[in-house]
């Protein structure tokens, strides 16, 4: 059986440890605008001729009424609403009532405070019922929406297929996006546009958050759900992990934060929590492998964290950045930044790519957020590019760190000052962590983690 086309209630199944599916004829009588029990309107809203048919051979074929299946599940211990596609009705479709009980599933999740679950397979809108089929996106949107201002969090799983206005409401619309592998997913389905666009192609533009194989679908829905349930009050400073002892010179901390051996945040990510999850990509066509962003478990709280991870950051870093902090205050998750990076990438690309309306993005995105966000400058802090990722009023350093306008060689560059004259420059920019705290720009020095042995 290709990827993810198992019936939606064996799905269901494999995934919750319970499962109550919403009533139904409320629904039933919104669409077809007659009392609960009596017959749709012969060939659907269209009169077309032998849909009939076609809907009562999808119905002996699956056992279901519909091409969704919507209810309330018991996942990991988390309640949430799950919409799941029976592919084997009419291919998954989309059809009026498909809108209806899928509107019908997030009013419920608003009502009742409950995480929603996607599991989406389906080849697009229904032809047989045409612009009214179409028109089931836009209501569709509209209670992802809703269901956003809420601040109720949305996971989408990508089965096979995932195309059409499918993929462009509930599988790319959620906050959290999971493809199964193998799974054809795109706006376009094979029968359009042969080949079909993959998951794992989605995945390297930054649309999809997470590859996995189906047999690990089930733990992975109750780490993201009790992650995105689970907010903590505010993020602890992280232990420092490298050097013990201030630097002396300017130069000397220059130094120490470019070393190779200096920990990175890898190293730091690992240490703080628990465990943790990855998010992956900008949404809009870009991966910047060096920003790393997610959400982790530490003491049973989630906190959630942008980090950078000491190379020049690109845009698409500073918009998966963005993209982490707005999801976190919507979700009311404290948010821990880590900032190492020369400087924000400054070529060609990069300038094409948007870097400056990228930085101003990610100081906006900080700038504007309820929830706590806490810093800690782990290596280099180059300019607007390291700034844009650190919380003004609660930045800390380590004493392997450094923040400065621009480094000291380009410093003595602009000044007309010798090459040889960068480490003066590096002392008169007061870079070092001590400097840093006694200007006001840090809160103080990061102690040594517990865990670290000397």
């Amino acid at each position: 059986m290709p990827c993810g086309r198992e019936a939606a209630r064996d799905l269901i199944g494999r995934v919750a440890s319970s499962f109550a599916e919403l009533p139904d004829e409320s629904v039933l009588s919104e669409v077809d605008g007659v009392l609960p029990g009596a017959a749709p309107a012969a060939g659907g809203p269209l009169g077309w001729t032998g849909y009939d048919d076609q809907l009562s051979r999808a119905a002996e074929l699956t056992g279901e009424q519909e091409s969704v299946v919507c209810g309330v599940a018991e996942i990991g211990g988390v309640r949430a609403v799950l919409v799941a596609f029976e592919f084997g009705f009419l291919g998954g479709s989309l059809g009026t009532r498909t809108g209806a009980r899928i509107e019908q599933a997030f009013t419920h999740a608003r009502e009742h405070r409950l995480p929603v679950v996607s599991l989406v397979a389906t080849g697009g809108s229904r032809m047989q019922e045409g612009t009214p089929a179409l028109m089931q996106l836009p209501r569709i949107a509209r209670q992802i929406t809703l269901t956003r201002a809420a601040g109720l969090p949305h996971v989408s799983v990508l089965r096979d297929p995932t195309t059409g206005g499918g993929w462009a409401t509930l599988g790319a619309g959620a906050d959290v996006v999971l493809g199964l592998r193998g799974a054809q997913v795109g706006f376009a389905g094979s029968r359009v546009r042969p080949p079909g666009y993959s998951v794992t192609q989605q995945f390297a533009a930054g649309l999809v958050d997470q590859l996995l194989p189906s047999g690990e679908l089930r733990g992975r829905l109750e780490r993201w759900l009790r992650l995105l349930t689970s907010p903590g009050d505010t993020a602890e400073v992280p232990g420092a992990l490298g050097q013990v002892t201030t630097p002396a010179t300017g130069w000397d901390a220059v130094v120490n934060a470019r070393a190779l051996g200096r920990p990175r945040a890898k190293q730091y990510l690992q240490a703080y929590f628990d465990w943790h999850e990855p998010i992956n990509g900008d949404r809009a066509g870009g991966v910047d492998p060096g920003v790393l962003c997610g959400f982790g478990l530490r003491g049973g709280r989630t906190v959630a964290y942008a980090a950078q991870c000491g190379t020049a950051t690109r845009p698409a870093g500073f918009r998966t950045a963005a993209r982490l902090v707005r999801l976190a205050n919507r979700l009311g998750i404290p948010v821990l930044t880590l900032v190492d990076t020369p400087g924000a990438a400054n070529d060609a690309a990069a300038e094409k790519a948007g870097v400056g309306a990228a930085i101003a993005d990610m100081f906006t995105a900080v700038a504007e957020v309820s929830v706590p966000v806490t810093t800690l400058l782990i290596g280099e802090g180059g300019s607007g590019g390291a700034l844009a990722f650190a919380a003004p009023d609660r930045m800390w350093v380590t004493p392997d760190s450094y923040l400065a306008v621009i480094s000291p060689e380009l410093a003595a560059a602009i000044l007309k000052r010798e090459p040889a004259r960068a480490r003066q420059t590096a002392d008169e920019l007061r870079l070092r962590p001590q400097d840093l705290v006694e200007l006001g720009v840090a809160r103080g020095i990061a102690q040594l983690s517990p865990s670290v042995e000397r």
